[in-house]
């Protein structure tokens, strides 16, 4: 028995009902990419029912057999990878974690003394920005930026001439340890190249998170399956019953990754986050590139369906939303597609899930776990 999840990370499907609580009533990733690039064409996503997830219909009109789609309602608190992910691996976040405009001292200091170091920044602002606002002052300091954003991140960016890639890591997990007190989910180290803007962001990113609550990986573990990571999946479940982890540096390179080891296992899960989505074109607003992301993947999907035996099972899926024409930089509050394809039966809508968990009992039934 094999399964393959794919979490196209960001692509959301339109606001939830209490998007106003996070000042995100209207956005709808999707949406608005088709709504700026309308000669967009994914036909192979919406074969699986992306189009008739997006506009709620529930007919199964123009479908592969097989396949099934519907839309997810995120129950967790926030907007953020970790909780989204894990709610898709059947935990609900119920307490948010905790986010800042600033760091306190009481959390700075301690950090800085064991790691000694000294931070330069310590506020909220994207990524790519801060190294332009920043980088001068890292050059003649040899200080790491500290940054966050709307999410729960202690985000540290540094050149990888000024400190070497091994170093930002342990600076990392050092911080990671302190974080633990204040709630917050991940510390992400940001290495960066370059001598003038535009700055390159590097491979060497790394997620420091939180572990995550009991979920299907630890079901899957404990029942002997195989559970294979591809891309931060390792890092958003701090390492947690997977078995083996595949990182990657694009959505390219992870595509690649579920070619070659979708042909190696023979009963397992492959767990992909691709990424490219939401840090390069959602964070940084680029609505063109998103479109261009798009299409890649659905290219390749192309390929990857005919490879889908039917006794496999295929879920493709995203964790949150990050409208690429929103104000601002960050994540948005919205529901997200869930379509799969298994066998040749008649083609189903699954309608509304009331949490993300649904993924998690698409597995538990696929590989005969006991609920």
């Amino acid at each position: 028995m094999r399964a393959v999840v794919i979490v196209l990370d960001s692509l959301g499907i339109g606001s939830t009902p209490d998007a106003h609580n996070y000042d995100d009533h209207g956005a709808d990733t999707l949406g608005h990419i088709l709504g700026h690039a309308p000669e967009l064409r994914i036909k192979h996503l919406n074969s699986l029912g992306l189009s008739l997830a997006h506009q709620r219909k529930m007919a199964p009109e123009n479908i592969l057999p097989g396949s099934g789609y519907g839309w997810m309602r995120p129950a967790s608190k926030g907007k953020d990878t970790c909780t989204g992910h894990w709610e898709i691996a059947g935990a609900i976040t119920t307490d948010s974690f905790a986010t800042f405009k600033e760091f306190p001292e009481s959390l700075l200091r301690p950090i800085e003394k064991e790691a000694n170091v000294k931070f330069i920044g310590n506020y909220a602002q994207s990524g790519t920005t801060i190294l332009n606002e920043l980088a001068d002052e890292h050059w003649k300091t040899s200080n790491p930026i500290l940054y966050t954003s709307a999410d729960s991140v202690f985000q540290i960016a540094a050149h990888e001439d000024i400190i070497p890639l091994n170093e930002l890591h342990c600076l990392c997990e050092i911080a990671r340890r302190h974080c633990d007190t204040f709630n917050i989910a991940r510390v992400i180290a940001r290495p960066f190249s370059g001598r003038t803007p535009p700055y390159q962001r590097t491979s060497g990113r790394r997620d420091f998170s939180m572990p995550p609550p009991t979920n299907i990986l630890d079901e899957l573990k404990s029942a002997g399956i195989e559970t294979i990571s591809i891309g931060k999946i390792h890092d958003i479940f701090a390492g947690r019953a997977i078995s083996r982890s595949i990182p990657t540096s694009s959505n390219s390179d992870g595509m690649n990754a579920v070619d070659k080891e979708w042909g190696k296992i023979r009963d397992g899960l492959l767990f992909v986050n691709l990424v490219d989505f939401d840090m390069i074109y959602g964070h940084r607003r680029d609505p063109d590139g998103y479109a261009a992301c798009l299409t890649e993947f659905d290219n390749w999907l192309e390929r990857f369906l005919s490879q889908i035996r039917p006794d496999d099972l295929l879920i493709v899926t995203a964790d949150h939303g990050n409208d690429p024409t929103w104000k601002g930089s960050d994540h948005t509050r919205e529901e997200v597609p869930v379509l799969e394809r298994k066998g040749n039966a008649a083609p189903r809508c699954t309608g509304l899930h009331e949490d993300f968990t649904y993924v998690a009992r698409l597995l538990r039934d696929h590989f005969s776990l006991s609920n």
